[in-house]
């Protein structure tokens, strides 16, 4: 019986995921064309196309789409084991930070994997605003976060992705219509300086549409509460949101965010390299999905 290779799948899944084999071999720390033998490598044994490009982005082929969920069982189940192979190994403390916008998502499936595989790791997260994270980078609290890019960054970072802002409000009719028909148009906000607040502001005012702050909250689910009680609208990436709130058609576009890993230091050691590989895993997975 024929066997794949599964470094080829590794670097076939990754391509997909990022778009493009240059940036997957860029990850893999191998060279384009090391990365394009490993595809053809991969779709001789498998006798069909894989991939193929749609304008500058790399998409998956009808077959490649049936390889491709194969592949990440097949992966998922091979780094869960060489993490439990090595999980008795490995011993130390790592501490991470993230922004609420991740927590609910990551959180319980990362901890919870990364725990069983690596018993003898104290594992330690921090949920926490933009700047409370960068503080806690900068005075060695943190080994790194992962949180969106703002004005000032940590000395070392990895940007990951970019996600487009969008408005939200309450997922019921009623309420929602009646949001929508408030003059001025009611905001719902987080407190202090947020560039996520000013880019919503400032792409209002561009288009001549009236507003106010009519709730003002200091956490992520403070906002969607407000959101979802008819308090008023919100902007937030297209990360995730609750069910009972709904994304919002209608009004003036907004920009992007950029979602970056930032750490204390070029080089982590081999327990805080090993989470740090495993969220920025399950990260673009979710992103994927």
């Amino acid at each position: 019986m024929r066997s794949l290779d599964l470094d080829a799948l590794r670097c076939f899944v990754l391509g997909i995921e990022l778009g493009s084999f240059a940036l997957a071999a860029e990850r893999l720390n191998r060279s384009p064309s090391a990365a394009s033998a490993q595809l053809k490598k991969l779709e001789q044994q498998c006798h069909m196309q894989l991939a193929m490009k749609v304008g500058r982005h790399l998409e998956p082929t009808e077959e490649g789409e049936v390889v491709l969920s194969y592949a990440r069982r097949m992966l998922q189940l091979n780094d869960e084991l060489m993490a439990r192979l090595t999980g008795e190994r490995l011993q130390g403390k790592a501490i991470f930070g993230l922004q609420e916008d991740f927590s609910d998502a990551l959180l319980p499936k990362l901890l919870g994997a990364f725990s069983r595989t690596h018993p003898n790791i104290q594992l330690q997260s921090v949920v926490g605003r933009h700047q409370e994270l960068l503080d806690g980078i900068s005075s060695g609290e943190l080994d790194f976060s992962l949180g969106w890019e703002g004005e000032k960054g940590a000395a070392y970072s990895e940007f990951l992705a970019e996600l487009p802002m969008q408005w939200f409000g309450p997922a019921n009719k009623h309420l929602r219509e009646s949001v929508l028909t408030g003059k001025p148009l009611p905001l719902v906000m987080l407190d202090g300086s947020c560039l996520i607040r000013k880019q919503a502001t400032e792409a209002l005012d561009h288009h001549g549409i009236p507003w106010k702050i009519t709730f003002v909250g200091r956490s992520l689910s403070n906002l969607w509460s407000a959101v979802d009680a008819g308090l008023g609208i919100t902007v937030r990436s297209s990360f995730s949101h609750p069910n009972n709130i709904t994304t919002l058609n209608g009004l003036p576009q907004l920009g992007k965010l950029r979602l970056c890993l930032d750490r204390n230091q070029y080089q982590l050691d081999q327990v805080q390299a090993q989470l740090y590989g495993e969220l920025k895993q399950q990260l673009l997975h979710y992103l994927a999905s």
